[in-house]
């Protein structure tokens, strides 16, 4: 072949490929649908942390799709109030929400699990039994049967035990003492001679200001600040023993969830997970110097003993003892997740309890 001849056929060949991967990203672009979703969400665009993992998740939907998939966030209030998030999913009200699935535990107390119950898995171990020991697939089997597929999407982390207008120190404090907590928490309060309350958010400091409460618990440090607590309940309790490792979920219409392209799935699973991520994160950065805050401005923090931490246990698991001989779900998930946990802090206090022991002692004596 000579080199004119070459050259003619290069440049041809060139032309032509050239060509080819200029029409390539269009017509992959055109072959996928547009698609317009609503989000409810159960939580106002105060709590940034919160509420702002269903931003997150949208927004990085979109920009994997180009564009092309776009989930539109509605705070709670705007379409539906944020306990009936769920419902307005399952029903098609709108494609999906982002909520805390124990909210509905009294349509079933399996509802509950999808989120913690008292003494329930910690942050990291929740995301091992979700993502590795099969917590997805049982929860979206019990999903499943209220038409929905679910994927965790958020973690606070441990919660505090809440502000108290008194000192909390042994159970007979407990008996009689009107508390804002609801679900199992509630429960198990409840158990101990405690009166639960569910009262809003915004209802919860005038309710303590006039004594009608004497206690509420909320989220932590960060998000408890905004509310202003200490001034009216300055007893400061931890650790919230009912919610050791919240996890929050994006609930998804199950037909819509079917009728989507494989390729915005795997896009929504990715963005569940990464905002799954970035919320702990976002609560591991904020909540200490909130923290220092609250107790300059007069919180005095203070440790639940180690009686009402036992009888509350105790409570807690003659409950789901209770609960699993009637309710075949929550026992299958109930069961898988207390194996992690054994499994879990078998290993956690090999490596991570002594370690972050000797670094606690390190930062007390200022070395760090």
């Amino acid at each position: 072949m000579d080199r004119r001849s070459f050259l003619t056929k290069a440049s041809v060949g060139g032309v032509a490929a050239a060509g080819a991967s200029m029409l390539a990203a269009p017509a992959i672009a055109q072959s996928m649908p547009q698609v317009n979703w609503r989000l409810t969400s159960s939580f106002p665009k105060s709590l940034d942390t919160i509420y702002g993992a269903a931003e997150t998740m949208s927004n990085m939907i979109s920009d994997m799709t180009d564009g092309k998939f776009k989930i539109q966030v509605f705070a709670a209030g705007e379409i539906v109030g944020g306990l009936q998030a769920m419902d307005a999913a399952a029903a098609g009200t709108v494609e999906a929400c982002h909520t805390a699935t124990y909210y509905y535990w009294g349509k079933d107390p399996a509802w509950a699990l999808g989120t913690c119950v008292p003494f329930g898995p910690n942050a990291r171990q929740m995301n091992a039994w979700y993502y590795y020991a099969g917590g997805r697939d049982l929860m979206n089997k019990f999903y499943a049967k209220n038409g929905l597929y679910g994927m965790q999407c958020g973690n606070t982390g441990a919660q505090m035990g809440g502000w108290y207008r008194k000192e909390i120190n042994s159970l007979a404090d407990i008996k009689g003492l009107k508390m804002r907590i609801g679900g199992f928490g509630g429960k198990v309060m409840e158990a101990l001679g405690a009166v639960p309350q569910q009262i809003a958010g915004g209802d919860i400091y005038p309710a303590l200001e006039k004594g009608t409460i004497d206690a509420a618990e909320w989220v932590g440090p960060y998000d408890d600040e905004k509310l202003g607590f200490y001034k009216v309940a300055p007893y400061y309790y931890y650790p919230g023993w009912w919610e050791g490792g919240p996890a929050l979920s994006t609930l998804v219409n199950l037909a819509k969830w079917n009728e989507l392209p494989k390729a915005y799935q795997a896009a929504l699973k990715t963005a569940c997970q990464a905002a799954d991520l970035d919320m702990l994160a976002h609560y591991d950065n904020a909540n200490p110097p909130a923290l220092k805050r609250l107790v300059a401005n007069g919180a005095k923090l203070r440790p639940f003993s180690r009686d009402i931490m036992s009888a509350a246990f105790d409570a807690a698991h003659k409950i789901y003892a209770d609960l699993s001989t009637t309710n075949a779900a929550f026992k299958e998930i109930w069961d898988s997740q207390s194996e992690t946990m054994r499994n879990g802090y078998l290993w956690e206090q090999v490596a991570e309890y002594n370690f972050d022991t000797f670094m606690m002692q390190q930062q007390q004596a200022g070395k760090i």
